[in-house]
């Protein structure tokens, strides 16, 4: 799912955007604001996937929002006044939008983004630990613990446990790096320091090899 907000002074426009996103099944909505400043204090204390963002507004406008932020989420604008087109661009916008647009227009706009976020997927993941959420790096993942219905991740610089099942962490990491190698653990195949036993060595952590997973493992392990 694409988590998203609309930046957009105008009522009508905004209950227009709301209503395309509800009927796009890959978004969620999480906020609306009628101006950028309430925008970009919410972007302060939240990560979200995708900005639905007008340009001419009071305040601030869109352009000075967007210039603003130093690691911005994907933005397509929407607005009436195409002579920002060019500037959008030039701040790597996802696609700009001239009012009024189509809902089918609209989804093709929201198709890159998509496209954009399962490339991105074979890089990263995005998960919610402590009422924050947090993109981490495949590359900086050590090994997958699971409790129950929680998983901490051990990663380069920090632990954080969520709500999910190894099976589920496993599929949406969706890589060949990755190894299920017990019933509580699941472990990056770049990592590994050395296997000794029923051991697996990750710096210096020790995670024990299952007897059901050690031959799947094993020869992942030596290729």
């Amino acid at each position: 799912m694409i988590r998203c907000i609309i930046i957009e002074d105008e009522p009508i426009a905004r209950d227009v955007l709301k209503t395309y996103v509800q009927d796009t099944p890959s978004l969620v909505l999480v906020q609306e604001f009628e101006n950028a400043v309430d925008g970009l204090a919410f972007l302060q204390k939240e990560s979200i996937d995708l900005i639905f963002l007008d340009i001419n507004m009071p305040k601030l406008s869109g352009i000075s929002f967007l210039k603003s932020l130093d690691d911005p989420p994907k933005v397509i604008i929407t607005t009436a006044y195409s002579e920002y087109a060019l500037e959008g661009y030039e701040l790597d916008v996802v696609d700009y939008l001239l009012k009024p647009f189509s809902f089918e227009r609209f989804l093709k706009a929201v198709n890159k983004v998509t496209l954009k976020k399962s490339e991105i997927k074979e890089e990263s993941i995005t998960v919610k630990a402590d009422g924050k959420l947090f993109r981490i790096s495949l590359s900086e993942i050590l090994y997958a613990e699971a409790l129950g219905d929680y998983i901490t991740l051990y990663t380069e610089s920090q632990k954080l446990t969520f709500n999910s099942t190894l099976t589920s962490f496993i599929e949406e990491v969706n890589s060949t790096k990755f190894v299920r190698v017990h019933r509580s653990y699941a472990v990056s195949l770049t990592k590994i320091n050395y296997m000794e036993g029923n051991m697996i060595s990750i710096k210096e952590h020790e995670i024990p090899i299952g007897k059901s997973y050690k031959e799947e493992f094993r020869n992942r392990f030596e290729k």
